[in-house]
């Protein structure tokens, strides 16, 4: 049977996009930063992308990395990520990095420029909330923050454990009707 060339399905290594024509890709989480989701009341979020050394993206691939510690600081129109544990490699040698060295983010210029300004007002950071891959390349989602005051957590707190109760009424409920 004879098929146009029209018609046929494409093949090649073209990138597969969005909605919203943007690149879209799998996202591999290798560290998240759950206390930072907890600490602060996140105002803002980007993607940035990582200057990284081979033995370091090895070591990220193996999924051992922890974001606890680390912040975001911004120098001379530079931003860096600070105290971002990344293990050594075990099967590197000589060349392999340090665990805390600070590394550099890439982001855009109007980007950098809003974060140093707004990091500059009172009660306001930067902090890593994930290190991810997207198509193969590192990335760090990281956020402008306020810090929250600890009746700010409770109240949190409080209502996470409220939605938890309601969802678990609401499938009890579901359950029992279906048992009828």
């Amino acid at each position: 049977m004879y098929v146009p060339k029209e018609s046929q399905p494409k093949q090649g290594g073209t990138a597969v996009k969005g909605r919203d024509g943007e690149k879209g890709g799998k996202k591999k989480i290798v560290a998240q930063n759950k206390k930072a989701r907890h600490d602060y009341a996140i105002i803002d979020t980007y993607e940035a992308g990582l200057v990284l050394t081979g033995t370091e993206v090895k070591s990220l691939r193996q999924g051992r990395t922890s974001l606890a510690d680390g912040f975001v600081q911004i120098d001379g129109g530079e931003a860096w990520l600070h105290n971002a544990h990344i293990p050594e490699y075990h099967q590197g040698s000589w060349t392999n990095h340090s665990a805390r060295r600070k590394r550099k983010l890439l982001l855009h210029r109007e980007e950098i420029d809003k974060l140093e300004s707004k990091a500059q007002e009172t009660g306001h950071t930067i902090v890593p909330l994930a290190l991810y891959f997207k198509d193969g390349r590192a990335k760090a989602e990281i956020a402008l923050a306020r810090g929250k005051k600890e009746y700010d957590k409770r109240q949190t707190l409080r209502e996470k454990q409220d939605r938890r109760e309601s969802d678990r009424a609401i499938a009890a409920a579901k359950r029992k009707q279906r048992g009828q």
